[in-house]
């Protein structure tokens, strides 16, 4: 498993994200231009010294990101308010990358047709999204425990 983020626009955003892969033992790829100057300083306050303990890739734009993908051999799943398919509908590979478009404008439609799957987490009618940290953390619980990948807590 593994997460991707096109294009994201806010630091903290990156860095709560980086948090996540982190504490899931998830590797993470930034798909760029970044929104803000990528360094460890603008990361630093939401992902603290937890995202030292992330693998990032940096793909320089999204042909990039997606031959990668494909050399691979992986599925890109597509978290989208327009997704057709619900999250707790889906069957995750355990291989799939779980792709977040940037906050202001999601994806072009490009990049989302290209995807293999294109999901939406389900929520009340009224509201348009959630935020891309929250949604992460949702969709990859769900992909993670689907497929058997949750971090086994050790008790004491």
């Amino acid at each position: 498993m593994k997460i991707a983020l096109y294009q994201p626009d806010i630091a903290g955003n990156v860095g709560t994200i980086l948090r996540l892969s982190a504490c899931l033992g998830v590797p993470c790829a930034i798909i760029e231009p970044c929104g803000f100057p990528f360094s460890d300083k603008a990361l630093k306050r939401a992902g603290m010294d937890y995202a030292e303990a992330v693998e990032v890739e940096r793909f320089a734009d999204w042909q990039a990101f997606a031959q990668s993908a494909k050399v691979e051999g992986r599925r890109i799943a597509l978290m989208s308010s327009k997704g057709s398919t619900s999250l707790f509908d889906t069957n995750f590979h355990p291989d799939d990358i779980l792709l977040f478009g940037s906050e202001s404008a999601g994806v072009p439609e490009d990049v989302h047709a290209a995807c293999d799957l294109r999901i939406r987490i389900p929520m009340q009618p009224r509201f348009r999204s959630l935020n891309v940290a929250v949604s992460a953390g949702i969709a990859l619980s769900e992909a993670l425990r689907q497929t058997g990948q949750l971090p086994m807590e050790k008790t004491p």
